[in-house]
């Protein structure tokens, strides 16, 4: 079901918005999310703010494997050893693509925090003009929590490639195709698992930032860091990992389907082409 997947009412951004303490549409758990967006805004409030992810899913997957390629090899005219390399380079793989990914961000979290019925909401094209109208390009309009959003997604992607690369340089190659397809698949499960847990403080301040303030008229969330030191002073430790069974249902397997994707189809294309 799509409620897992990337551009969902249902996923990390619609636990980690805070609402007004007396909004009686606060989600209290995954299964609650779901009763409640149904009941509220029906079938197709499952699918608010799909299509920023669906234009920017593409490049957006393109970017994060491109550049960590052209990252390692300008780091291999630099003295680092091999795991230090994968890191480096998964870190600015991210930083990169968080700043192509970030305004359609912007759209899809102020798309899925809209609690009118589907067809009431206004269009993602229409959302992203009103946004530029009031607010412009900048990091108050269309790229706003942009130290956020680069937090989010060079955190993730250090942890991912770096941890992904290094251990399975660790593990022997198995000769049985299926047994390798699933080493593979296993040390990708782990790397997208591990990278959610470490990088959702950041997902917590972005969507903060990017989401409908708790009183309307005041910015109350407005940089990174700060965002987070309120979260963890107001609601505790634990606030800063709402939305982690989500992302980890999405990002855990998704993560190691992508790898795998990428390494059969650079395999494929080395051998011929």
């Amino acid at each position: 079901m799509y409620a897992f997947h990337k551009g969902k009412s249902i996923n990390a951004s619609g636990f980690q918005i805070q609402r007004c303490a007396t909004d009686p549409n606060s989600y209290k758990s995954l299964g609650d999310s779901f009763r409640m967006i149904f009941q509220v805004e029906g079938l197709f409030g499952f699918y608010k703010g799909i299509l920023p992810p669906i234009l920017a899913e593409t490049p957006k997957r393109a970017v994060k494997f491109f550049t960590f390629e052209q990252y390692k090899k300008l780091l291999g005219y630099v003295s680092l050893s091999p795991a230090l390399t994968f890191t480096i380079a998964g870190l600015g793989s991210g930083l990169t693509e968080a700043i192509i990914v970030n305004p359609f961000e912007v759209v899809k979290v102020g798309l899925q925090a809209n609690r009118n019925t589907f067809a009431e909401q206004p269009s993602t094209i229409g959302y992203a003009r009103q946004i530029i109208k009031k607010e412009g390009w900048g990091l108050q309009g269309l790229n706003k929590g942009l130290t956020a959003t680069l937090g989010r997604h060079g955190v993730f992607n250090m942890v991912y490639f770096g941890f992904y690369y290094n251990v399975k340089n660790m593990i022997p190659v198995n000769k049985d195709p299926t047994l390798e397809f699933l080493r593979k698949f296993g040390i990708g499960l782990l790397s997208g698992t591990i990278a959610s847990v470490i990088n959702i403080p950041f997902d917590v301040a972005k969507s903060r930032i990017q989401g409908p303030q708790p009183v309307p008229g005041e910015i109350k969330y407005r940089t990174c860091f700060k965002t987070m030191a309120t979260v963890y002073q107001e609601e505790g430790i634990l606030a800063l990992y709402k939305g982690l069974l989500p992302k980890i249902m999405r990002l855990g397997p998704g993560g190691a389907v992508m790898l795998l994707v990428y390494e059969y189809t650079y395999s494929w294309l080395q051998e011929n082409w």
